[in-house]
């Protein structure tokens, strides 16, 4: 049987809990353990498929179309293991299953409560598809003591009774804030915290504690002492200065070891951490760097391309290089060339990533004009490949109407709405005027790429699967004309129909994708167009 890590927040969010936990579950691997990471959110939105990007940050897809928190990317990027539909719940998905069920009559005319409906429900969850594996870790979203959190603590306090004490820990990950007037750590946030989670039921067994400045042994023994754990089992847990040095850092600090105690495992050997190593020396001792643009609408906030940015940072690491990224507003380009170049010229390559709507999109078109006239390596993604597409119709084949339907009625439709698609199951049909939620073409579908294209060469082969998250396509009616223009359609979906890859043989590197590549990208496993882009950046850097 599994056993089970659930892991609680406390103080304040964003203490890093996805980041502890997908470095926890890598030193377990590095130890030889299987693991699964799993992800509990409180918020009554069914998926995040339908939240602004400013709310949530990326929408993380998984392979078998699963629209989910940005914390699976972590869990993926650190383990290698694929996340599922079944590795991320929100409350909104448990009270839609427990409503339809209801409606249904499956409860046989029971009062239908939070306990056991719900709570059985979180179990039900957690427990699903895990015969296989050592260990499974919990995040619970949000932070201990917000009111849509409560059910899953209660959840989690039955399913460490049902299971049994060696089957399942608590791990709470709580701040200790350095007040500078003082001069002084204070832990007393981190013992409120801890006492609120055990009124719930649920004692913490280690406690991983976010400061600034490092935790003294004397203040280790006080919260040990006041939180009801051994104090090796408080873990401190300071800034690093990469993301992939933090399971070096926690292992350092004993964290996988305390884990396993508390299961009454004995640690053993130390885990091989020999890729984290080089990752990090990689990281740390570049040879070289390079600037890339990236020209979004959502560059306020950097969790809205979270995968994006750790694949740029991927493919810097398959070419020993430091990736400065320049993020860049797309809007800031409406209108003004003189602007476009001001803002591009002191980038080595231009990356434009996904997006919706209509806004910024003239600025993403004239960063795809400046890359293409300056021979400056590109590279578009989803929207970014369609409005390549659309700056070649305009520009080099004549059609100066050539739009997308996503921003309105257009004479000139060179990317449209798709309504039907071979779908895993077969054909799927969406209404153009029907639900915005899990309507779009979602997961990993299959392309074929032309032998003789550039990206075959960069894949090393002609078959390829790849995570799709999109309601608009390029329309094959247009194929020829741009074709003539040089852009080439070197991938589509196997039937014939979908437009997946287009490039520009005659550039130094020029590629749209219709999917989504950074979402398989890991620090050590690169996506191969990311070290192919970041090489090419590298050349460019050179003559510049």
């Amino acid at each position: 049987m599994a056993r089970f890590i659930f892991i609680t927040g406390g103080v304040v969010s964003s203490l890093g809990k996805g980041l502890m936990a997908a470095s926890l579950a890598a030193l377990l691997q590095a130890r030889g353990y299987s693991v699964r990471i799993r992800k509990f959110d409180p918020y009554l939105n069914v998926d995040p498929g339908t939240m602004s990007p400013y709310q949530h940050g990326e929408v993380y897809v998984t392979d078998d179309g699963a629209e989910t928190d940005l914390d699976l990317g972590h869990y993926e990027r650190f383990t290698g293991v694929a996340s599922r539909q079944s590795d991320n719940v929100t409350s909104g998905r448990i009270y839609k299953q427990i409503i339809e069920r209801e409606r249904r009559g499956d409860y046989l005319g029971a009062t239908v409560q939070v306990i056991p409906h719900v709570t059985d429900a979180i179990k039900a969850f957690a427990k699903a598809e895990t015969e296989d594996l050592d260990f499974v870790l919990c995040e619970i979203g949000g932070t201990v003591g917000d009111i849509e959190s409560l059910p899953f603590i209660e959840a989690i306090r039955q399913l460490k009774n049902e299971v049994g004490r060696g089957n399942a820990i608590s791990i709470h990950v709580t701040l200790v804030p350095y007040i500078s007037a003082a001069g002084e750590l204070k832990t007393k946030p981190t013992q409120h915290s801890v006492r609120e989670l055990a009124a719930l039921g649920v004692q913490p067994d280690v406690l991983v504690c976010r400061c600034e400045h490092p935790l003294p042994p004397s203040e280790r023994a006080k919260i040990a002492l006041f939180c009801n754990v051994p104090a090796a089992a408080v873990i401190p847990a300071l800034d690093a200065k990469s993301i992939y040095a933090v399971p070096m850092q926690y292992h350092a600090e004993g964290l996988d070891s305390e884990v396993l105690r508390a299961f009454g495992i004995e640690p053993g050997a130390a885990p091989d951490l020999g890729r984290w190593v080089d990752i990090v020396d990689r990281l740390t001792n570049p040879e070289g760097e390079v600037t890339v643009g990236v020209v979004g609408k959502y560059v306020g906030l950097q969790d809205a391309y979270k995968s994006l940015n750790e694949a740029l940072v991927h493919g810097g690491i398959a070419n020993r290089v430091k990736v400065n990224i320049r993020w860049i507003d797309a809007e800031l380009f409406e209108g003004e060339q003189a602007q476009v170049a001001a803002a591009l010229e002191p980038c080595h390559a231009i990356l434009v990533p996904g997006a919706f709507g209509e806004r910024g999109a003239e600025g993403k078109i004239a960063s795809v004009r400046f890359a293409r006239e300056r021979r400056v390596p590109y590279f578009g993604i989803c929207f970014g490949m369609q409005m390549a597409c659309v700056e070649g119709a305009r520009d080099l084949a004549g059609i100066a109407a050539a739009s997308s339907t996503e921003f309105g009625p257009t004479p000139e439709p060179v990317v449209g709405l798709i309504t039907e698609w071979m779908g895993r199951d077969g054909l799927e049909k969406r209404e153009a005027q029907g639900d915005l939620g899990g309507t779009m073409r979602l997961g990993a579908y299959e392309a074929r790429l032309d032998g003789n294209s550039v990206v075959s060469s960069i894949y090393g082969g002609t078959a390829i699967t790849e995570r799709h998250r999109h309601r608009y396509e390029v329309n094959t009616g247009y194929k020829a004309a741009l074709e003539q223009g040089g852009l080439v359609f070197s991938g589509m979906s196997p039937d014939g129909t979908l437009p997946e890859i287009v490039e520009r043989p005659d550039h130094p590197w020029f590629v749209g994708v219709q999917f989504h590549p950074e979402l398989k990208s890991k620090p050590f496993d690169p996506h191969p167009l990311f070290a192919s882009f970041i090489e090419a950046a590298v050349k460019q850097s050179r003559l510049v």
